[in-house]
Protein backbone atom coordinates (compact mmCIF):
# COMPACT_ATOMS: atom_id res chain seq x y z
CA UNK A 1 0.00 0.00 0.00
CA UNK A 2 1.48 3.51 -0.62
CA UNK A 3 2.65 5.77 2.28
CA UNK A 4 2.72 9.48 2.23
CA UNK A 5 5.88 10.90 3.25
CA UNK A 6 5.35 14.03 5.02
CA UNK A 7 7.44 16.91 6.09
CA UNK A 8 8.98 16.11 9.75
CA UNK A 9 8.62 18.55 12.70
CA UNK A 10 12.25 18.75 13.92
CA UNK A 11 11.45 20.34 17.44
CA UNK A 12 8.42 21.57 19.70
CA UNK A 13 8.02 25.03 18.36
CA UNK A 14 8.98 24.46 14.60
CA UNK A 15 6.08 25.65 12.08
CA UNK A 16 7.59 24.39 8.43
CA UNK A 17 11.20 23.80 6.57
CA UNK A 18 12.28 24.38 3.24
CA UNK A 19 12.95 21.47 0.78
CA UNK A 20 16.55 22.26 -0.38
CA UNK A 21 16.67 19.28 -2.97
CA UNK A 22 15.05 15.90 -3.50
CA UNK A 23 18.09 13.20 -3.06
CA UNK A 24 15.62 10.54 -5.03
CA UNK A 25 13.72 11.08 -8.00
CA UNK A 26 10.18 9.54 -9.21
CA UNK A 27 10.60 6.03 -10.51
CA UNK A 28 13.56 5.43 -8.44
CA UNK A 29 13.66 2.33 -5.48
CA UNK A 30 13.88 3.44 -1.96
CA UNK A 31 14.09 1.44 0.90
CA UNK A 32 13.29 2.29 4.39
CA UNK A 33 15.92 4.36 6.11
CA UNK A 34 17.43 5.73 2.50
CA UNK A 35 17.42 9.36 2.62
CA UNK A 36 14.97 10.93 0.36
CA UNK A 37 15.49 14.37 0.50
CA UNK A 38 17.35 17.33 2.42
CA UNK A 39 15.18 19.75 4.02
CA UNK A 40 16.49 23.41 5.73
CA UNK A 41 15.72 24.12 9.07
CA UNK A 42 16.59 26.69 11.42
CA UNK A 43 19.43 25.22 12.42
CA UNK A 44 21.31 23.30 10.03
CA UNK A 45 20.16 21.11 6.63
CA UNK A 46 18.84 17.75 7.82
CA UNK A 47 18.65 14.55 5.79
CA UNK A 48 15.26 13.01 5.81
CA UNK A 49 14.94 9.48 5.02
CA UNK A 50 12.14 7.38 4.17
CA UNK A 51 9.75 5.69 6.36
CA UNK A 52 8.40 3.02 3.42
CA UNK A 53 10.47 0.65 1.15
CA UNK A 54 9.17 1.25 -2.71
CA UNK A 55 8.97 3.12 -5.81
CA UNK A 56 9.04 7.21 -5.13
CA UNK A 57 5.63 7.01 -7.17
CA UNK A 58 5.43 11.17 -6.81
CA UNK A 59 7.37 14.09 -5.18
CA UNK A 60 4.69 16.58 -4.28
CA UNK A 61 6.48 19.86 -3.79
CA UNK A 62 9.46 21.36 -6.00
CA UNK A 63 12.67 22.02 -4.67
CA UNK A 64 13.38 25.23 -3.14
CA UNK A 65 9.74 24.90 -1.44
CA UNK A 66 8.48 26.06 2.08
CA UNK A 67 6.43 23.16 3.28
CA UNK A 68 4.80 23.52 6.78
CA UNK A 69 5.16 20.61 8.83
CA UNK A 70 2.48 17.09 8.60
CA UNK A 71 1.78 18.42 4.65
CA UNK A 72 2.52 15.41 2.73
CA UNK A 73 5.98 16.07 0.09
CA UNK A 74 6.41 12.46 -1.44
CA UNK A 75 4.37 9.23 -1.95
CA UNK A 76 6.02 5.76 -1.84
CA UNK A 77 4.65 2.45 -3.20
CA UNK A 78 4.76 -0.42 -5.36
CA UNK A 79 5.41 -0.29 -8.97
CA UNK A 80 2.72 -1.14 -10.51
CA UNK A 81 -0.19 0.19 -7.78
CA UNK A 82 -2.50 2.92 -8.61
CA UNK A 83 -2.37 5.55 -6.36
CA UNK A 84 -4.13 9.03 -5.52
CA UNK A 85 -2.53 12.25 -5.19
CA UNK A 86 -2.39 13.60 -1.43
CA UNK A 87 -4.30 16.70 -1.22
CA UNK A 88 -1.68 19.42 -0.68
CA UNK A 89 -1.61 22.86 -0.02
CA UNK A 90 0.68 24.22 -2.66
CA UNK A 91 4.10 25.17 -1.15
CA UNK A 92 5.34 28.41 -2.30
CA UNK A 93 8.85 28.13 -3.85
CA UNK A 94 10.80 30.57 -2.80
CA UNK A 95 11.81 32.07 -5.68
CA UNK A 96 10.89 32.75 -9.62
CA UNK A 97 13.28 30.59 -11.87
CA UNK A 98 13.40 33.40 -14.41
CA UNK A 99 16.68 34.20 -12.77
CA UNK A 100 17.70 36.01 -16.69
CA UNK A 101 15.37 38.44 -16.33
CA UNK A 102 16.79 40.28 -13.66
CA UNK A 103 19.26 43.28 -14.31
CA UNK A 104 22.59 42.90 -13.01
CA UNK A 105 22.47 43.77 -9.91
CA UNK A 106 19.36 44.26 -9.10
CA UNK A 107 18.33 44.34 -5.46
CA UNK A 108 16.26 40.88 -4.33
CA UNK A 109 13.66 41.95 -1.82
CA UNK A 110 13.50 39.08 1.32
CA UNK A 111 10.00 38.70 2.70
CA UNK A 112 9.92 37.96 6.61
CA UNK A 113 11.71 35.03 8.16
CA UNK A 114 9.91 31.25 8.28
CA UNK A 115 7.89 31.24 11.27
CA UNK A 116 9.06 28.10 12.22
CA UNK A 117 12.28 27.33 14.59
CA UNK A 118 13.60 24.11 15.22
CA UNK A 119 13.45 23.20 18.59
CA UNK A 120 16.83 22.67 19.54
CA UNK A 121 18.78 25.28 17.84
CA UNK A 122 19.89 28.08 19.54
CA UNK A 123 19.26 29.74 16.22
CA UNK A 124 19.70 30.58 11.79
CA UNK A 125 19.38 32.19 7.68
CA UNK A 126 17.05 34.97 6.12
CA UNK A 127 14.84 33.10 3.58
CA UNK A 128 14.55 35.27 0.43
CA UNK A 129 11.20 35.19 -1.40
CA UNK A 130 13.02 36.22 -4.63
CA UNK A 131 15.46 33.99 -4.92
CA UNK A 132 15.70 29.75 -4.19
CA UNK A 133 17.14 27.64 -1.84
CA UNK A 134 20.08 27.02 -4.85
CA UNK A 135 20.31 31.14 -5.26
CA UNK A 136 20.24 32.19 -1.59
CA UNK A 137 23.39 34.72 -1.36
CA UNK A 138 26.33 34.10 0.99
CA UNK A 139 29.41 36.00 0.46
CA UNK A 140 32.85 34.40 0.58
CA UNK A 141 35.78 37.08 1.60
CA UNK A 142 37.78 38.03 -1.60
CA UNK A 143 40.77 40.57 -1.62
CA UNK A 144 39.97 44.16 -1.95
CA UNK A 145 40.16 45.92 -5.27
CA UNK A 146 38.32 43.59 -7.81
CA UNK A 147 34.70 43.88 -9.16
CA UNK A 148 32.73 41.24 -8.98
CA UNK A 149 31.74 38.84 -11.94
CA UNK A 150 28.59 40.03 -14.27
CA UNK A 151 26.40 37.79 -15.72
CA UNK A 152 25.97 37.22 -19.19
CA UNK A 153 23.43 39.54 -20.83
CA UNK A 154 19.79 37.95 -20.69
CA UNK A 155 18.89 34.73 -23.25
CA UNK A 156 22.81 34.45 -23.53
CA UNK A 157 24.11 31.24 -21.28
CA UNK A 158 26.74 32.05 -19.93
CA UNK A 159 29.14 29.13 -19.42
CA UNK A 160 31.38 28.84 -16.38
CA UNK A 161 34.63 29.89 -16.74
CA UNK A 162 37.60 28.99 -15.35
CA UNK A 163 39.52 31.92 -15.06
CA UNK A 164 40.99 32.38 -11.76
CA UNK A 165 38.61 35.21 -9.94
CA UNK A 166 39.76 37.12 -7.20
CA UNK A 167 37.19 39.44 -4.85
CA UNK A 168 33.63 38.60 -3.02
CA UNK A 169 32.95 34.94 -4.57
CA UNK A 170 29.38 34.86 -4.05
CA UNK A 171 28.06 31.32 -4.21
CA UNK A 172 24.73 30.03 -2.68
CA UNK A 173 24.58 27.02 -0.20
CA UNK A 174 23.73 24.32 -2.03
CA UNK A 175 26.27 25.58 -4.34
CA UNK A 176 29.19 25.47 -1.35
CA UNK A 177 28.40 22.11 -0.40
CA UNK A 178 28.17 20.50 -3.79
CA UNK A 179 31.69 22.35 -4.43
CA UNK A 180 33.11 21.44 -0.85
CA UNK A 181 31.89 17.68 -1.40
CA UNK A 182 33.41 17.90 -4.93
CA UNK A 183 36.73 19.60 -4.25
CA UNK A 184 35.41 22.37 -7.23
CA UNK A 185 37.52 25.79 -6.23
CA UNK A 186 34.24 27.98 -6.55
CA UNK A 187 37.25 31.22 -7.49
CA UNK A 188 37.22 29.44 -10.78
CA UNK A 189 33.84 29.56 -11.70
CA UNK A 190 32.23 32.47 -13.26
CA UNK A 191 28.17 32.56 -11.75
CA UNK A 192 25.34 32.67 -14.11
CA UNK A 193 22.68 33.85 -10.79
CA UNK A 194 21.79 37.25 -9.94
CA UNK A 195 24.56 39.48 -9.47
CA UNK A 196 26.92 36.77 -10.85
CA UNK A 197 26.71 34.56 -7.80
CA UNK A 198 27.43 30.97 -8.65
CA UNK A 199 24.60 28.56 -8.18
CA UNK A 200 24.19 24.94 -8.63
CA UNK A 201 24.09 24.51 -12.51
CA UNK A 202 27.37 26.63 -12.38
CA UNK A 203 29.11 23.92 -10.58
CA UNK A 204 27.24 21.46 -12.24
CA UNK A 205 28.50 22.76 -15.06
CA UNK A 206 32.00 22.34 -14.08
CA UNK A 207 32.39 18.86 -12.89
CA UNK A 208 30.51 17.73 -15.89
CA UNK A 209 32.96 20.17 -18.47
CA UNK A 210 36.05 18.43 -15.86
CA UNK A 211 37.06 21.98 -14.22
CA UNK A 212 40.27 21.84 -12.51
CA UNK A 213 39.60 21.50 -8.68
CA UNK A 214 41.03 23.01 -5.31
CA UNK A 215 43.29 19.30 -5.12
CA UNK A 216 44.00 18.61 -8.62
CA UNK A 217 45.29 22.05 -9.01
CA UNK A 218 46.76 24.09 -6.33
CA UNK A 219 46.03 28.01 -5.98
CA UNK A 220 48.36 30.84 -6.55
CA UNK A 221 50.54 31.40 -3.52
CA UNK A 222 49.16 34.66 -1.72
CA UNK A 223 51.60 37.71 -0.93
CA UNK A 224 50.61 39.10 2.58
CA UNK A 225 49.62 42.13 2.86
CA UNK A 226 49.36 44.55 5.96
CA UNK A 227 45.91 44.47 7.87
CA UNK A 228 44.45 48.10 7.50
CA UNK A 229 42.67 49.43 10.40
CA UNK A 230 40.23 51.89 10.04
CA UNK A 231 37.39 53.91 12.20
CA UNK A 232 34.76 52.77 10.33
CA UNK A 233 31.75 50.68 11.87
CA UNK A 234 30.67 47.79 9.50
CA UNK A 235 27.26 46.41 9.51
CA UNK A 236 26.80 41.98 9.52
CA UNK A 237 23.66 40.52 8.53
CA UNK A 238 22.96 38.23 11.16
CA UNK A 239 22.03 34.55 10.35
CA UNK A 240 19.46 32.40 10.56
CA UNK A 241 20.33 30.71 12.95
CA UNK A 242 21.87 33.65 15.17
CA UNK A 243 18.29 35.21 15.02
CA UNK A 244 16.51 32.11 16.04
CA UNK A 245 19.18 31.43 19.40
CA UNK A 246 18.35 35.43 19.84
CA UNK A 247 14.09 35.24 19.52
CA UNK A 248 14.42 31.64 21.68
CA UNK A 249 16.66 32.75 24.19
CA UNK A 250 14.88 36.34 24.83
CA UNK A 251 11.77 34.73 25.55
CA UNK A 252 13.67 32.24 27.80
CA UNK A 253 14.83 34.82 29.70
CA UNK A 254 11.40 36.86 29.80
CA UNK A 255 8.74 33.92 30.45
CA UNK A 256 10.66 31.67 32.58
CA UNK A 257 11.93 32.98 36.42
CA UNK A 258 15.61 31.33 36.96
CA UNK A 259 17.75 30.89 39.07
CA UNK A 260 21.34 29.23 39.89
CA UNK A 261 23.08 27.31 42.39
CA UNK A 262 26.63 26.80 41.98
CA UNK A 263 28.83 23.79 43.38
CA UNK A 264 32.62 22.80 43.03
CA UNK A 265 33.07 19.07 42.64
CA UNK A 266 36.30 17.33 43.73
CA UNK A 267 37.76 15.83 40.75
CA UNK A 268 40.83 13.72 41.63
CA UNK A 269 39.09 10.14 41.00
CA UNK A 270 37.49 10.94 38.10
CA UNK A 271 40.52 12.05 36.15
CA UNK A 272 42.29 9.11 37.61
CA UNK A 273 39.78 6.61 36.11
CA UNK A 274 39.62 8.49 32.61
CA UNK A 275 43.23 7.95 32.33
CA UNK A 276 43.40 4.75 33.07
CA UNK A 277 40.12 4.13 30.74
CA UNK A 278 41.26 5.01 27.88
CA UNK A 279 44.74 3.41 28.30
CA UNK A 280 42.84 0.44 26.50
CA UNK A 281 40.71 2.65 24.14
CA UNK A 282 41.77 3.38 20.34
CA UNK A 283 42.52 6.93 20.15
CA UNK A 284 38.81 7.31 18.58
CA UNK A 285 37.00 6.04 21.72
CA UNK A 286 38.68 7.61 23.82
CA UNK A 287 36.81 9.45 26.75
CA UNK A 288 36.40 12.89 27.48
CA UNK A 289 35.80 14.37 30.79
CA UNK A 290 31.92 15.28 29.54
CA UNK A 291 31.21 11.74 29.15
CA UNK A 292 31.96 11.22 32.50
CA UNK A 293 29.82 14.37 33.16
CA UNK A 294 26.70 13.36 31.31
CA UNK A 295 26.34 9.66 32.63
CA UNK A 296 26.13 11.59 36.05
CA UNK A 297 23.81 14.05 35.12
CA UNK A 298 21.60 11.18 33.70
CA UNK A 299 21.97 9.20 37.07
CA UNK A 300 21.26 11.63 39.34
CA UNK A 301 18.02 13.34 37.42
CA UNK A 302 16.54 9.66 37.95
CA UNK A 303 16.56 10.72 41.74
CA UNK A 304 14.84 14.04 40.60
CA UNK A 305 11.98 13.82 38.25
CA UNK A 306 11.05 17.53 38.83
CA UNK A 307 14.18 18.45 37.34
CA UNK A 308 13.57 16.01 34.21
CA UNK A 309 10.57 17.86 33.10
CA UNK A 310 8.43 20.52 31.65
CA UNK A 311 5.74 22.96 32.73
CA UNK A 312 2.31 23.00 30.36
CA UNK A 313 0.03 25.43 32.36
CA UNK A 314 -0.56 24.53 36.31
CA UNK A 315 0.76 20.98 35.50
CA UNK A 316 3.90 19.79 35.55
CA UNK A 317 4.91 17.09 33.14
CA UNK A 318 7.60 14.74 34.40
CA UNK A 319 9.46 12.76 31.02
CA UNK A 320 9.41 9.15 31.24
CA UNK A 321 12.83 8.98 29.60
CA UNK A 322 16.07 10.66 30.44
CA UNK A 323 17.30 11.78 27.03
CA UNK A 324 20.32 14.21 27.87
CA UNK A 325 20.93 17.27 25.23
CA UNK A 326 24.29 18.02 24.70
CA UNK A 327 25.04 22.00 23.37
CA UNK A 328 27.67 21.57 20.52
CA UNK A 329 29.20 24.71 18.86
CA UNK A 330 28.30 25.10 15.50
CA UNK A 331 29.16 27.37 12.43
CA UNK A 332 27.10 30.55 13.68
CA UNK A 333 26.00 29.42 16.85
CA UNK A 334 24.40 26.40 18.72
CA UNK A 335 22.72 23.48 18.44
CA UNK A 336 21.73 21.03 21.13
CA UNK A 337 22.07 17.08 20.18
CA UNK A 338 20.24 14.32 22.47
CA UNK A 339 21.61 11.19 23.94
CA UNK A 340 18.61 9.20 24.25
CA UNK A 341 18.21 7.26 27.53
CA UNK A 342 21.81 8.65 28.76
CA UNK A 343 21.01 6.80 31.80
CA UNK A 344 20.97 3.26 30.53
CA UNK A 345 23.77 3.60 28.34
CA UNK A 346 27.34 2.96 29.14
CA UNK A 347 30.06 5.86 28.74
CA UNK A 348 31.38 4.37 25.31
CA UNK A 349 28.10 4.57 24.18
CA UNK A 350 27.70 8.31 25.23
CA UNK A 351 30.71 9.41 23.74
CA UNK A 352 30.69 7.32 20.07
CA UNK A 353 27.43 9.26 20.12
CA UNK A 354 28.02 12.41 21.24
CA UNK A 355 31.15 12.14 18.94
CA UNK A 356 29.13 10.77 15.58
CA UNK A 357 26.32 13.81 16.26
CA UNK A 358 28.31 16.39 16.64
CA UNK A 359 29.82 16.13 13.45
CA UNK A 360 27.15 15.30 11.70
CA UNK A 361 25.73 18.86 13.41
CA UNK A 362 28.76 20.55 12.36
CA UNK A 363 28.93 19.51 8.53
CA UNK A 364 25.07 20.49 8.70
CA UNK A 365 23.66 16.55 8.01
CA UNK A 366 21.96 15.93 11.59
CA UNK A 367 19.55 13.58 11.11
CA UNK A 368 16.10 14.64 12.88
CA UNK A 369 16.28 11.90 15.62
CA UNK A 370 19.87 14.08 16.94
CA UNK A 371 18.03 17.15 17.77
CA UNK A 372 14.85 15.93 18.78
CA UNK A 373 13.18 15.04 22.59
CA UNK A 374 16.12 17.03 25.07
CA UNK A 375 14.15 16.34 28.72
CA UNK A 376 17.17 18.39 30.41
CA UNK A 377 20.54 20.54 28.71
CA UNK A 378 23.38 20.51 29.23
CA UNK A 379 26.52 23.02 28.48
CA UNK A 380 30.44 22.68 28.72
CA UNK A 381 32.84 25.01 28.00
CA UNK A 382 35.49 23.51 30.50
CA UNK A 383 37.63 23.07 26.99
CA UNK A 384 38.28 26.81 26.96
CA UNK A 385 39.66 27.04 30.40
CA UNK A 386 36.58 28.69 31.93
CA UNK A 387 36.16 29.17 35.75
CA UNK A 388 32.29 29.49 36.29
CA UNK A 389 29.52 30.80 33.89
CA UNK A 390 25.51 30.37 33.85
CA UNK A 391 23.51 29.06 31.20
CA UNK A 392 20.03 29.95 29.98
CA UNK A 393 17.46 27.44 29.95
CA UNK A 394 16.55 25.75 26.68
CA UNK A 395 12.63 25.76 26.64
CA UNK A 396 10.59 23.61 26.97
CA UNK A 397 12.73 22.14 29.70
CA UNK A 398 13.17 23.10 33.62
CA UNK A 399 16.90 22.99 33.79
CA UNK A 400 20.11 23.32 32.44
CA UNK A 401 23.65 22.57 33.81
CA UNK A 402 26.20 24.85 33.23
CA UNK A 403 30.01 22.69 33.13
CA UNK A 404 33.03 24.63 33.46
CA UNK A 405 36.90 23.27 33.48
CA UNK A 406 38.31 20.96 35.35
CA UNK A 407 41.41 22.51 36.57
CA UNK A 408 44.90 21.50 38.66
CA UNK A 409 44.64 24.10 41.74
CA UNK A 410 45.80 24.74 45.21
CA UNK A 411 43.46 22.89 47.35
CA UNK A 412 43.37 22.69 51.89
CA UNK A 413 43.02 18.87 52.86
CA UNK A 414 43.82 18.41 56.79
CA UNK A 415 45.16 21.94 56.98
CA UNK A 416 47.63 21.04 53.86
CA UNK A 417 48.02 22.63 50.87
CA UNK A 418 48.34 20.43 48.60
CA UNK A 419 47.28 20.20 44.31
CA UNK A 420 44.27 18.70 43.46
CA UNK A 421 41.53 18.24 40.31
CA UNK A 422 38.08 21.04 40.96
CA UNK A 423 35.67 21.71 38.32
CA UNK A 424 32.72 23.79 39.39
CA UNK A 425 28.96 23.39 37.65
CA UNK A 426 26.08 25.65 37.86
CA UNK A 427 22.57 24.66 37.71
CA UNK A 428 19.58 26.81 36.05
CA UNK A 429 16.38 26.25 37.00
CA UNK A 430 13.08 27.34 36.50
CA UNK A 431 11.25 28.41 39.33
CA UNK A 432 8.03 27.70 38.88
CA UNK A 433 8.65 23.73 38.83
CA UNK A 434 11.58 23.89 41.42
CA UNK A 435 12.91 25.56 44.21
CA UNK A 436 16.36 26.72 45.57
CA UNK A 437 16.36 23.55 48.15
CA UNK A 438 16.06 20.82 45.82
CA UNK A 439 18.45 22.26 43.29
CA UNK A 440 21.26 22.20 46.11
CA UNK A 441 20.23 18.77 47.06
CA UNK A 442 20.61 17.63 43.00
CA UNK A 443 24.24 19.35 42.81
CA UNK A 444 25.10 17.19 45.82
CA UNK A 445 23.78 14.00 44.40
CA UNK A 446 25.45 14.81 41.47
CA UNK A 447 28.84 14.82 43.45
CA UNK A 448 28.40 11.56 44.85
CA UNK A 449 28.92 10.41 41.12
CA UNK A 450 31.37 12.66 40.02
CA UNK A 451 33.83 12.47 43.16
CA UNK A 452 32.98 8.48 43.39
CA UNK A 453 33.46 7.92 40.14
CA UNK A 454 32.65 3.40 39.92
CA UNK A 455 29.22 3.75 41.26
CA UNK A 456 28.67 4.79 37.45
CA UNK A 457 30.08 1.60 36.55
CA UNK A 458 28.06 -0.83 39.14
Amino acid sequence: MAETISMPKLGFDMAEGTLVRWVKNEGENVNKGDVLAEIETDKATVEVESSASGVVRKLLVEAGSVVPIGDPIAIVGSADEKIDEAPTKAAEPKAEKKTDEKKAGEEIKTEPEAKGESGKTLASHDLPSKSSADEKEDVAPRPSGQPAPVPAPSGQAAAPSPVEQEGPVKASPLAKKIARDNKVDLARLRGTGPGGRVVRKDVEAALAGGQPSAVSQSRPAVTSTPVVVTAEDQTVQTTRLRQAIGRRLVESKQTIPHFYVTHEYKMDALMAMRKQANEYLPDNEKLSVNDFILKAVALTLRHFPNLNATIKGSEVIQFGHVNVGVAVTVPGGLMTVVVKDTDQKSMRQISGEVKAMAGRAREGKVKPDDVDGSTFSTSNLGMYDVEDFIAIINPPEAAILAISSAREVPVVDNGQVRPGWRMKATISVDHRVSDGAEAAQFMQKLAEFLENPVRMLV
